[in-house]
């Protein structure tokens, strides 16, 4: 029985046989208040090339009827699984029909339905990538056999219904979409419910696009609409001229929907967004950064994935690596954009991602051998999107921003409503740049792991540099991984930084192409040594950096001097780098950090510097020092928000980064005083989502009760206070609250996907080691079981979530491998427990290292 999975093996053989002209789809929602199925029918009108046997996709609890060509079958015998075995196709014109009752869901996944306590109207919403298009219409899921779809949607009076095409005027509740130009199967929607609407539109050279924005009705009032469309437009803009392509779809809707499990969701023309993105509390400007990014991928997305879609998963890392490319330059080039600093939050994000990715067990090539459905599902990861997108980086770097265009130009009309690989746009970029890129593709999407580069040079008496090259290593990959390290061709900057009335400015780069072990650069032979030499400046490629140890000084007491935010960045990510590698200690990274970060201007920087420190304090940190450096971190951050400005953004960010750590009586009593309002700090707002925050932690202190927790919902009765009640009562530290939440989560499934991820989010805290400990054992005997039982996503967020990653102790590693011998875990579910393994042996070296510094 083939479960749930696909084979590329059986999806190539499939696109072989037939080829799909279109879908009409007939969908009864009217029962959606009540739950359950609803009623799907399914006509698919395909071509066979030859006459044989095939199947079609659904996973539902009811078949009622499968009709080919006229002929009737018996769904008991074709219907198994997730498969209607179609045993005789023709040559030529083929008709499918299928009705079935389908579920909704609550984990996400398909047609997801969620109730929203405030108004406790009924929300829903589909989620098809990868493989669940199946569980709302018959299908061949897979992303080459494209077609046309036409929705027919019956739903509740009240309601809307929004589709990839314009959405219709209702008829007696009956919503009739036009069809959809051809598309795959995983970028189909439907989104219905009594959701509120905003509208407005794009002009560009004589066409108007239409746009919709979609939240619900309790988020109405915190809906910032005209600035996200002035992002959307923007985006047409910028992405209209470097893809000289007109945008594919008739409107563009963008819709923000509850209990969502990614971040965003490119639909054709109706992408779906998570709705913490609706801004209920202050944000800092990197939330704002971070949503205009998730915006702009999406529509990216419209023309790569959409308009041209890869031919199989394996590709998938182009779809996104493309898209988050594209993203981050029309935010750091279009004009009018709020964040031309755009790259250096890729710099200390998306980076750090792709470098932890990279170094895993798992690691695996950019171009990623994908076999299955299991594959891909869990392969969404760093290296897909962050890793690909450097590269992408240095692609650019490499042929030039203008010719790159010219290909992706070329690649579009050539293309157009197709199905591609990665050779494809190869092509096209040879073309337009003259160089050949076969030799780069194998050496960077073909291979796994990370380069390091470092500065090898002499300096005279004098401080001349007599001799200067590039040093690449190539590491060896990690345990368990597959395939070799190897070097490779980079383009790369090396900066040249003096210190001039106490700033580090840039005097002078030289932009080279690194290749094999050592690349000599004798521009820089005879000149006076710099204060600093910064290698790979402007991040132009994707490696690890090492300073040499005079530039190390100099950055260790001037990091916060230099005067742009990138060279800032690319130096911090190097030291959490060797903190991580442990060749830092982390109580020299708390006291660079601390030193560093008063001068730090970047506040998405600040933030990322919050959550790491507080990181390497609780797992890299020597287990006899670790409590002085928390005590170190948390009086800093009370210091930090007491000398912040008055209502900015690092005010709010330090306040954030107090409330995570505070752990005496009197800092957890500036908590309290905060929540009650005996505290206050000027320009402070302590608005819903910090008091939540300061709850949270207080209930992990033991500070917060049932009543207190039951207290602060009663203020904020919305799904966001149910989730954030929900992690407060599993943060509490007791026994009690500890086996309540665990039982909700492993040995209950009842819970929507967004409250179980809130409960396991506060069920592990750091600080309850010994009050955890027990759950080890209770994790390896039942994660087989939930794997086998859950959907991908809630058993994906119980494997990953609930690993004992807080107990760093090699019993932890022993009893890990000891699992992955007796349990056989499947491909994807041994790939998850080896990476959370790897974090623990990981952490274990680096306390090593901090112990070894005292």
């Amino acid at each position: 029985m083939p479960g749930t999975n696909l084979t590329r093996q059986e999806a190539q053989e499939r696109a072989r046989l037939l080829g799909v002209d279109g879908y009409e789809i007939t969908l009864d929602l009217s029962g959606a208040p009540e739950g359950g199925t609803f009623r799907s029918e399914t006509t698919v009108h395909f071509t066979a090339r030859s006459a044989g046997a095939t199947f079609a996709d659904l996973i539902a609890p009811a078949v009622h009827e499968v009709v080919l060509n006229g002929t009737v079958l018996d769904p008991a015998e074709v219907f198994a699984d997730s498969r209607i075995a179609l045993p005789a196709v023709v040559a030529g014109h083929n008709e499918l029909r299928v009705v079935a009752d389908c579920a909704y869901t609550n984990t996400g996944e398909g047609l997801h339905r969620s109730v929203d306590p405030v108004d406790q109207q009924v929300y829903l919403y589909t989620q098809f990538e990868v493989p669940d298009a199946r569980r709302v219409f018959a299908c061949f899921e897979q992303p080459d056999l494209k077609g046309t779809f036409r929705f027919t949607v019956t739903a509740p009076e009240g309601w809307t219904v929004i589709s990839n095409s314009p959405t219709p005027r209702p008829e007696n509740g009956v919503w009739r979409f036009e069809p959809t130009p051809r598309v795959s199967t995983y970028i189909t929607a439907l989104i219905a419910g009594p959701y509120h609407s905003v509208h407005s539109s794009w002009e560009g050279e004589g066409r108007t696009v239409p746009l919709g924005i979609y939240c619900r009705p309790s988020l109405a009032e915190h809906l910032d609409a005209e600035a996200l469309f002035e992002v959307t437009r923007q985006g047409f803009d910028w992405f209209e001229e470097k893809f000289d392509h007109p945008y594919p779809f008739a409107k563009y809707d963008q819709l923000f929907v509850p209990e969502f499990n990614a971040g965003a969701m490119e639909n054709a023309g109706a992408v779906t967004i998570r709705d913490q993105y609706v801004f209920r509390s202050k944000v800092t400007d990197a939330a704002y950064e971070m949503r205009a990014e998730t915006i702009l991928h999406e529509l990216a997305h419209m023309w790569f994935g959409d308009l041209v879609t890869m031919e199989w998963w394996n590709d998938l890392w182009l779809n996104e690596s493309f898209a988050t490319y594209t993203s981050i330059a029309c935010q750091a080039h279009a004009p009018g954009s709020r964040w031309p600093h755009a790259w250096t939050s890729f710099a200390n994000q998306m980076k750090t991602w792709a470098y932890r990715q990279d170094q895993l067990p798992s690691t695996h090539p950019i171009m990623a051998e994908i076999r299955d459905l299991d594959d891909v599902l869990v392969n969404f990861d760093g290296i897909t999107y962050a890793k690909g997108a450097s590269v992408l980086k240095q692609l650019v770097a490499y042929v030039g921003q203008d010719a790159f265009f010219r290909g992706v130009q070329t690649y579009f009309k050539r293309h157009a409503w197709g199905n591609t690989r990665l050779t494809d746009l190869l092509t096209a970029l040879e073309e337009t740049s003259g160089r050949d890129l076969k030799t780069w593709s194998q050496a960077w999407l073909e291979t796994a792991g990370i380069n390091v580069l470092r500065p090898d040079l002499t300096v005279d008496a004098a401080g001349t540099i007599t001799a200067f090259a590039v040093r690449q290593e190539a590491p060896p990959l990690p345990a368990g991984a597959t395939g070799e390290a190897v070097l490779r061709p980079h383009r790369i900057a090396i900066g040249l930084y003096e210190l001039r009335d106490g700033a580090l400015v840039r005097t002078d780069r030289i932009e080279l192409d690194v290749d094999g072990e050592l690349t000599r650069v004798p521009e820089l032979t005879g000149r006076p040594r710099p204060d600093v030499l910064l290698l790979n400046d402007d991040d132009l490629s994707y490696a690890k950096v090492r300073l040499d140890p005079d530039s190390m000084a100099t950055v260790t007491a001037h990091l916060g001097d230099f005067t742009e935010s990138l060279p800032r960045a690319l130096c911090w990510a190097s030291a959490w780098d060797m903190t991580r590698d442990g060749e830092m200690a982390a109580r020299d990274y708390l006291a660079l950090v601390l030193a560093g970060i008063g001068k730090e201007t970047d506040i998405g920087m600040v933030q990322t510097l919050h959550r790491q420190v507080k990181l390497a304090l609780d797992l890299y940190a020597a287990p006899d020092w670790r409590e002085t450096g928390l005590a170190t971190w948390s009086e800093a951050t009370l210091e930090r928000l007491r000398g912040a400005a008055p209502g900015s953004d690092h005010q709010l960010a330090w306040a954030r980064a107090f409330a995570a750590t505070a752990r005496t009586d009197a800092q957890l009593g500036v908590l309290a005083g905060l929540l009650d309002g005996t505290e206050s700090f000027e320009g402070l707002a302590v608005d819903t989502d910090l008091r939540w925050a300061l709850v949270q932690r207080l209930a992990a202190t033991g500070r917060a009760d049932e009543a207190a927790i039951a207290a602060e919902l009663a203020r904020d009765a919305t799904s966001a206070g149910e989730r954030h009640a929900a992690a407060a009562r599993a943060a509490r530290p007791t026994p009690e609250a500890k086996a309540e939440a665990w039982a909700s989560v492993v040995e209950g499934d009842k819970l929507p996907n967004a409250l179980q991820e809130a409960v396991i989010g506060g069920f592990v805290q750091i600080d309850q080691r010994e009050l955890l400990a027990p759950y080890t054992e209770k994790y390896f005997a039942a994660l087989k079981d939930v794997w086998d039982s859950r959907s991908h996503e809630m058993a994906q967020q119980i494997a990953v979530g609930l690993y004992p990653s807080v107990q760093v102790a090699r019993e932890t590693l022993e009893v890990t491998d000891a699992w992955l011998v007796t349990a056989e875990p499947s491909a994807a579910l041994r790939r998850l427990v080896t990476e959370s393994r790897a974090g623990v042996e990981r952490a274990l070296t680096a306390q090593a290292a901090d112990a070894a510094s005292a």
